[in-house]
């Protein structure tokens, strides 16, 4: 820490001393750039001889007598700048020399190739356009601690350019969504985050207090209540790509604050929404890897549909030995559960119980693109139960790579009912479920107005994204993870 102070006292010297001069490089509003450092390397051929301009940050700087040779990066890569005494001067030399690791300047220049075959801008001029104060990590192509990196993540996309591209091919994939979306006739809404009763799922939300107004307010778990009104209101086809919000533990899959993509169309149902998702997903692969194969954790994944369907009870019940078809109470199901590896399950409802045996036993096995059928009702207050069987809902979630990927229905729209399941849930809140879904009247009024048949799915952007370019966890696809506040040195 004492070597970075030293070395930023050094440069705040310099920029002084520029200052003195009547040298400012922060005044400067932009730079006519003429091309992309990618650019010409790919077009050397056709630019070879011309005067080009390029702007970027100086990555390493060699001197070399009475030149000097540096490594200029952008966004697209970089290139080599060839500065000699002979076009700048011997000051314009010794200032260019006197530059640090970290400086981003402009150069105009004619493009050629130095002896060694290295392609190189051969600098008539530059311009300082920001004076780097803090030193770069050491060895700048290897900045490796995690913490560090995920603290500092400017540091780690400007010296690791792996960790830029994650971030970029993110950025496509996300763009691929929404014009996926958009070619299946959906159109793109933005509802609340600050809401006065949170809904759309079972979660923990963040709490925060609104002054003028002296209203308790909540982050949004979910945009699915909101989406639904629009359904009401007439639209037929809707989505909602956006960040969500669920106070719960931070790991390698779960980060507070994530996006997700949340879609509904009026008059489809749960069939068509597995269409949907596997539509997706198809498009998010060949997008992110350019196919319909990828690797994941050493895992060969290949999502040509259709998907693989099994029940979640069915599936459970061959993991286990355990029925829950047959279990009625919290206490039946504890009762059965006591032999299997769950942990303590004092505390446990059923259907706490059932999602236990499944996280253990049944998803590490689901590798390859599956979507688990037919949830239970009362761990289901959304989804729409099916007529000959009203404890099963046309409900299902779809697994990639043995992670949990999507969830989706065919959308409850009977009004009673969701009013009875809502206060289902109520009781379950009082009997001590934190996570149980709240009652909201004023959804219920409307879809008293009338809601028609509808599927609606959700998918997890950064889930998917860990999936498609096998990242080892959520916080290498997220910008900016959620990090517990520590005092700097």
């Amino acid at each position: 820490m004492s070597e970075i102070i030293d070395q930023r006292e050094v440069r705040l010297a310099k920029l002084a001393a520029m200052r003195e001069r009547g040298e400012d490089p922060f005044v400067r509003t932009g730079y006519a750039r003429t091309h992309a450092a990618a650019q010409l390397q790919e077009r050397f051929d056709e630019l070879e001889g011309q005067t080009v301009a390029v702007a970027g940050r100086i990555m390493a700087l060699r001197e070399h007598g009475k030149s000097a040779f540096a490594d200029l990066a952008d966004e697209s890569g970089s290139v080599q700048l060839f500065m000699r005494q002979n076009h700048l001067g011997e000051e314009g030399l010794a200032a260019f020399i006197d530059l640090d690791i970290g400086d981003i300047v402009g150069v105009t220049g004619t493009l050629m190739r130095t002896r060694s075959g290295e392609v190189s801008v051969e600098g008539t001029q530059f311009t300082l356009l920001a004076k780097s104060l803090r030193p770069l990590p050491e060895k700048w192509h290897g900045l490796k601690d995690t913490e560090t990196r995920y603290r500092r993540r400017y540091l780690d996309l400007i010296v690791n350019p792996e960790a830029r591209e994650l971030l970029a091919r993110r950025s496509r994939m996300i763009a691929r969504l929404r014009s996926a979306l958009a070619d299946r006739g959906f159109m793109e809404f933005q509802t609340p985050i600050l809401q006065p009763i949170y809904g759309g799922a079972n979660a923990r939300p963040f709490t925060t207090h609104h002054n003028a107004l002296d209203m308790t307010l909540y982050m949004r778990i979910a945009p699915e209540l909101y989406l639904k009104r629009l359904l009401v209101g007439g639209f037929e086809k809707v989505y909602e790509i956006g960040p969500m919000f669920r106070n719960e533990g931070v790991d390698a899959r779960h980060n507070p604050e994530f996006t997700m993509v949340e879609a509904y169309q009026a008059y489809a149902d749960w069939q068509d929404m597995m269409a949907l998702m596997e539509g997706l997903v198809v498009e998010l692969t060949d997008e992110v890897c350019g196919g319909s194969r990828f690797t994941y954790r050493d895992h060969e994944v290949d999502v040509t549909p259709p998907f693989a369907r099994i029940r979640l009870l069915d599936a459970v019940r061959d993991a286990t030995g355990v029925d829950f078809a047959g279990l009625e109470t919290d206490d039946d199901a504890r009762v059965a559960c006591a032999e299997l590896e769950l942990g303590n399950t004092e505390a446990d409802s059923w259907g706490a119980l059932l999602e236990k045996c499944f996280d253990h036993y049944v998803q590490p096995t689901l590798v390859q693109p599956t979507f688990v059928t037919e949830y239970p009702t009362r761990i289901s207050p959304l989804a729409k139960a099916m007529p000959d069987r009203p404890d099963t809902t046309f409900r299902f979630e779809m697994f990639i790579g043995t992670e949990e990927c999507g969830n989706a229905f065919s959308e409850l729209n009977d009004p009673l009912d969701q009013k009875r399941r809502f206060e289902e849930q109520a009781a379950a809140r009082a009997a001590g479920d934190a996570e149980a879904h709240p009652l909201d009247e004023d959804f219920v009024t409307a879809l008293e107005h009338g809601m028609p048949p509808a599927g609606g799915m959700g998918m997890g952007v950064d889930r998917m994204a860990m999936l498609l370019m096998d990242a080892p966890n959520l916080r290498e696809v997220i910008a900016f993870p959620l990090l517990r506040t520590r005092t700097e040195d």
